[in-house]
């Protein structure tokens, strides 16, 4: 008899095949929900990348790890905001040089990440502003006080100087 077989007469049958298994400690129900919303992205055009539950989440230093609760429920809010169309950006200030303030691709990040709503807070509070900085980020490129506080115009700046040190990274899911 094989221990697949062993297992299941013990464990039961369902435990081999339950969701919780697969996506280790993210509930039955938030995995679900990641799916659906997963799926209607792609159904509405969009491109929703790296499927965390099912190709787990890549670690900093090489390999991958998997998805944690968190990370689940931050990659929903961004799935759920890429199933509709973001409003149409309004034009830039122009510069003292006579370009515009913000580069095509820090738009293309903050409509994903915000909808460009510098006012927007993630559900559970910790990405803050147009571009979702979490705080210690926010102040390490030289921000103060809370990122969904500041003026556009800062937290352009701020998001300007994080893309100039570290490229679209800090965006996994946007950039």
């Amino acid at each position: 008899m094989s221990t697949t077989r062993v297992i299941a007469g013990v464990l039961g049958a369902a435990a081999l095949v339950t969701p919780a298994a697969a996506h280790g400690a993210v509930p039955d129900k938030l995995a679900d929900r990641y799916e659906r919303e997963y799926r209607q992205a792609e159904k509405a055009g969009g491109e929703p990348g790296r499927h965390i539950l099912r190709d787990d989440v890549r670690r900093k230093g090489g390999g991958v790890r998997e998805a944690r609760a968190g990370e689940v429920r931050r990659s929903i809010a961004v799935l759920e905001r890429m199933q509709f169309p973001a409003p149409p950006a309004p034009a830039a200030a122009p510069t003292a040089g006579g370009g515009t303030g913000v580069s095509s691709s820090l738009a293309a990040i903050a409509a994903c990440e915000s909808g460009g709503d510098p006012t927007a807070v993630s559900p559970d509070g910790r990405y803050r502003g147009k571009y979702q900085f979490d705080q210690q980020t926010w102040e390490a490129v030289g921000g103060s006080g809370d990122p969904a506080a500041a003026p556009e115009a800062v937290q352009d700046e701020m998001a300007a100087r994080l893309q100039a040190q570290a490229g679209s990274s800090p965006w996994p899911v946007c950039g």
